[in-house]
């Protein structure tokens, strides 16, 4: 009788512990995960805009140039950091600019690629 609880807890422990066993759900697009990143139509206000606050602008670090001496708050303070190369150094942890974001880990490879692919064509502001 004991056995026969036991085979059935197992058996139905294995079968709601694996409940996202395909890797579409475990490992959604866009991030480290293996995925596919679209970088076709990278625009500052809607994929490197988001990136920068998030990581960033709104975390505090680059909010205010005043504290930082690098606004990533706006355009044009990113733009700058974009033309000057020190962005795209910071981010992909080159080694000729200090690694950000500073304490944290480094960004994903999407976001780095949606990033480089921007200041690659010219950072547009659009």
């Amino acid at each position: 009788m004991k056995k026969r609880i036991l085979a059935a807890l197992v058996i139905l422990t294995g079968a709601t512990a694996c409940y996202k066993d395909n890797a579409e759900d475990m490992y959604p697009s866009g991030g480290n995960s293996g995925g596919t990143c679209d970088t076709a139509n990278v625009t500052f206000s809607g994929t490197v805009k988001p990136i920068i606050d998030a990581n960033c602008a709104t975390s505090g670090c680059h909010f205010d140039a005043s504290v930082t001496g690098i606004d990533l708050f706006h355009y044009s303070g990113v733009a700058a950091v974009a033309n000057s190369g020190k962005l795209v150094s910071a981010i992909t942890h080159d080694g000729q600019a200090s690694f950000m974001p500073k304490g944290l880990p480094k960004l994903d490879d999407c976001s780095i690629a949606k990033i480089v692919k921007w200041v690659n064509s010219g950072a547009p502001n659009n």
